[in-house]
Order: C-alpha cells, then sequence, then structure tokens
C-alpha cells in the first residue's frame, strides 16, 4: 500500500445499538461500506493484530483515545481502529477500553486487510489470519500517508511497533501541515 491509492470498497458487518430493542441485548445488525467510514473525511485508520491483545490495548489504542483532541487539531475527522475480528469482540473491546474518541471497525473475514495486502497469518500465535499492525491517514477514500511496521510476513516471530504509533503518525501530521502553512 501506498499514498494515493484509493481504499477498497467493502461492506462491514457491524452491529450497533438500537434503544427501540428491549432486552439485555439491544444492538442490531448494520452494514456499513467503506464510504461510510472513508468518504468526505480525513481520517486515521490504525490496523492491528487483536483485541485485547497486550501491545494493542495497553499502547496502541489508548495512545490514539487519549491523543484525540491533538489529531482533531491537526485536521482529522475521525480515528478508526480495525481488527481481523468480528463486530461482538471489537464492540466488546470498545467498552472494556471506555473509547469515547476512537471508533472500531471490525472487518471479521479479514476482506478490507486482505485487500489492502495486509493480511498475515499469525498461526504461531493461534490467531490464524490478522492483519499486519499499520496506519494510514486517509483523506475522502485515498490514502494520504502510509505507516507500517517492518517485517510484515506470516508467522513473525515478533509484532513489531514504532511506526504505526499515534506518536509517530501526529509527528508526520505536524510536520505536513507546517510544510503548507
Amino acid at each position: 500500500m501506498q499514498a494515493g491509492v484509493r481504499v477498497p470498497n467493502i461492506t462491514f458487518r457491524t452491529r450497533v445499538r438500537d434503544d427501540s430493542i428491549d432486552g439485555p441485548n439491544p444492538f442490531r445488525w448494520q452494514d456499513m461500506t467503506s464510504d461510510d467510514y472513508f468518504k468526505g473525511k480525513r481520517v486515521v485508520l490504525f490496523s492491528l493484530p487483536g483485541a485485547f491483545t497486550p501491545t494493542c490495548s495497553t499502547y496502541q489504542l489508548p495512545g490514539y483515545e487519549n491523543g484525540a483532541d491533538d489529531f482533531r487539531a491537526q485536521g482529522i475527522d475521525e480515528i478508526y481502529c480495525m481488527s481481523v475480528n468480528d463486530s461482538f469482540v471489537m464492540n466488546a473491546w470498545a467498552r472494556n477500553q471506555e473509547l469515547e474518541n476512537v471508533k472500531v471497525i471490525p472487518d471479521g473475514s479479514g476482506e478490507f486487510t486482505r485487500l489492502m495486502g495486509m493480511l498475515v497469518q499469525k498461526d504461531n500465535l493461534g490467531f490464524g489470519a490478522r492483519s499486519w499492525r499499520y496506519a494510514a491517514i486517509i483523506n475522502d477514500g485515498v490514502v494520504e500517508a502510509w505507516f507500517e511496521e517492518p517485517g510484515r510476513c506470516d508467522n513473525h516471530g515478533e509484532d513489531p511497533y514504532g511506526e504505526s504509533a499515534p506518536e509517530t503518525v501526529l509527528a508526520w501530521l505536524k510536520e505536513a501541515n507546517e510544510a503548507v502553512a
């Protein structure tokens, strides 16, 4: 993946809260498309190997959540976290992390991740097919900047983290905005 490439156009199966539904599970299925997430907006998308995993839950997701105001100040409309997990898992993780600023996108079948060229096998960890860790700035559905962890391959023995960190992406945004000013 690289700057200038349009993100794949797919449909994501999501679960959304619906207060018109009674009972302990007031959620309904709602299809969301790539356009719903990316059209007409400048967003940060970061993708990671799995919800509830250590680096993702301790550093990457909280870093974007806590830095949301800084990203907004740099012209970012939304921050999205994607993983090859289903909507039930992603929603549970969002509740667990008490998210208010970052929105989760479930790529349950890995279709978006595969089309982005970022689907890797993590059978060595018992995960199966998952996303390689990356981040992107996407402007109206087109990749503006790309931040990929080094060493992408199947069954990588480590979990590199740094290129897709919120600090790295925010530094790029600040530098790019200063160059325009």
